[in-house]
Order: C-alpha cells, then sequence, then structure tokens
C-alpha cells in the first residue's frame, strides 16, 4: 500500500498548479461575478482559501502534532467573508498569497521529522481529532473547492454566452 501522507503531500502541492490555471487570467467582471447573492464570487473563494491554508489545516495539523507548540483557536470561515472585508480585497494579490501560503504549508509539511500522524487534540466540536484526520480533510477541502470554482466558472459561462450548454453534456452538481 502506497503511504498516504506524501500522496496527500504531494497532492497539496500538486493543487498549486490547478488552483493557479483555475484562478488566473479571469477578467475583472468574472471575479466579482455571484452565480447568486448567497455565493462567494472568485474573489471571496481565493480569501476563504488562504484563511483555511493558514488558520484552519495548517495550524490545525499542527495542534494535532504538537499542541504546545501550536495552540488550537475557534475560527469562523463564513464569518470571516465579511469580517475581513473579502470583497474589498485585491483578487492578484490575494491569488499570489494563496500560492506563497501553500507552499509555505508543503515546505512545513515536508520538514516534520517522524510525525505522529495519530496523534491528537481534544475539538470542542468533533472530539479526539487526528493529524491525519485534518491532513486528509485539507485535501479534500481542496477537491471541494476545486468543484466550487468550476461551477462558478460554468454558471458564468451560461450567463455571459446566453447559451443552452446541455450540448457539452449533463451538468449535474452531485457528481
Amino acid at each position: 500500500m502506497p503511504d498516504s501522507k506524501a500522496f496527500i503531500i504531494s497532492q497539496l502541492e500538486a493543487n498549486i498548479e490547478v488552483f493557479k490555471g483555475l484562478l488566473t487570467n479571469l477578467d475583472e467582471e468574472m471575479v466579482m461575478w455571484k452565480p447568486t447573492s448567497d455565493r462567494w464570487c472568485m474573489l471571496e473563494i481565493v480569501c476563504h482559501l488562504i484563511d483555511e491554508e493558514i488558520h484552519d489545516f495548517r495550524a490545525r495539523v499542527g495542534a494535532a502534532l504538537d499542541a504546545d507548540q501550536y495552540p488550537f483557536y475557534a475560527i469562523d470561515p463564513v464569518g470571516w467573508v465579511t469580517e475581513r472585508k473579502y470583497i474589498e480585497q485585491d483578487y492578484t494579490s490575494k491569488v499570489n498569497e494563496w500560492i506563497n501560503e501553500r507552499t509555505k504549508s508543503i515546505d512545513w509539511l515536508r520538514s516534520l521529522d517522524n510525525p505522529d500522524w495519530e496523534n491528537s487534540f481534544q475539538h470542542p466540536d468533533f472530539g479526539p481529532v487526528s493529524a491525519s484526520h485534518f491532513l486528509s480533510n485539507w485535501l479534500a477541502h481542496d477537491h471541494i473547492h476545486v468543484r466550487q470554482i468550476n461551477r462558478t466558472k460554468r454558471t458564468y459561462l451560461e450567463h455571459i454566452s446566453d447559451e443552452n450548454l446541455e450540448y457539452a453534456g449533463k451538468w449535474n452538481p452531485e457528481v
């Protein structure tokens, strides 16, 4: 069986290029466009990715591995959208910031000396949660947002082209 942690870390690293491809070369209208008022635009998605990178996944893996060095603190991903004024940020600099933070995460993960991935801490909502659990969910979180970005881009295409896109194939958001 392959080393799942090495695989996950390599996929987190590979996703730098995935997200770079999905998030660059977009015009200002698309960056700010929302499919509906309750959905995020591309700028808000990128800002969320930065905060999750730093304050959720990297911090949570660290807290599970060594709570003395990486203390647990509460986060508010939904509240941060307005609290941190995501919509007022500069898109290009935020994309670059996410790339830099992901690179820092990969460097940090690779620098860990024989980490005990089964080490855990007591999460106030989920009970004992291991570093392995957070690492796996970090990659799953990437997949959720790749899907979200693609869904937003497809909906934007439908919006600006005013064309029926069924010829391209069935779009099933549940797949």
